[in-house]
Formats: C-alpha cells, sequence, structure tokens
C-alpha cells in the first residue's frame, strides 16, 4: 500500500522559513515525479513545485520562484519544499502528490497523481 505523509508544516511569522517533507512507502520516488501543491481556506488547490517532470526537470510556481526549494533525498525516499522569506498569502495546507511520469508543462494536472499526502499546514502571520 503506497503512502505519502507530508510533516514539517507549523506557524511562523512573515519571512520565516520552514522545510516541508514527505516521504514515501511502498512506493520509490526514485524516478518518478513528485511535486508540491497547496490549498489555502476558500481557494482551489495550486501547484508550487515540481521534481523529475520531463526528464528530470525541476519547476516552480512563479508565486514562490526564488523562495522556495524542492528537492530529493533518494536514500532516505524523501522530497522536501525548503519554503524562505514566507508571506502571509504562502498560509495554506500543503500536499505532497507523487506519479511514475508527468508532463514537464502540465505537471499541475492533479488528476495525474494517484498518490496524495493527507496535507501539512503552512500558516503565516504578518
Amino acid at each position: 500500500q503506497v503512502q505519502l505523509v507530508e510533516s514539517g508544516g507549523d506557524s511562523v511569522q512573515t519571512g520565516g522559513a520552514l522545510r516541508l517533507s514527505c516521504a514515501a512507502s511502498g512506493y520509490s520516488f526514485r524516478g518518478k515525479c513528485v511535486a508540491w501543491f497547496r490549498q489555502a481556506p476558500g481557494k482551489g488547490r495550486e501547484g508550487v513545485a515540481v521534481i523529475g517532470a520531463g526528464s528530470g526537470k525541476i519547476d516552480y510556481d512563479d508565486s514562490v520562484q526564488g523562495r522556495f526549494t524542492i528537492s530529493q533525498d533518494t536514500a532516505k525516499n524523501i522530497v522536501w519544499l525548503q519554503m524562505n522569506t514566507l508571506k502571509p498569502e504562502d498560509s495554506a495546507m500543503y500536499y505532497c502528490a507523487a506519479t511514475a511520469l508527468c508532463s514537464s508543462f502540465y505537471w499541475r494536472r492533479e488528476a495525474q497523481y494517484p498518490y496524495w499526502g493527507q496535507g501539512t499546514r503552512v500558516t503565516v502571520s504578518s
């Protein structure tokens, strides 16, 4: 049984930093596409970052480019999301999702991800 578990969410002040982790059991992230999505209250879910899209591509949403970094520890089977210079608009539930292969152009399409975690909450106060 595949299980993705996110952790690292917390409440921080504007300008703070957090590192989220997504750990998998029953599934290897090696060679797969793993993405972070987020959903703020009353809003739709949006793609934040992806690793492994296309042929190993890393991509970010414009709203987090330069502040967030996605990385992978293949030995530990964990994908990290380092979030720096956090803003109140980054407040959301953050989810990781995984699939065997995802498009480098359409990695935000949620339907292509069969595996999702339960989410971890990030709150950024001003």
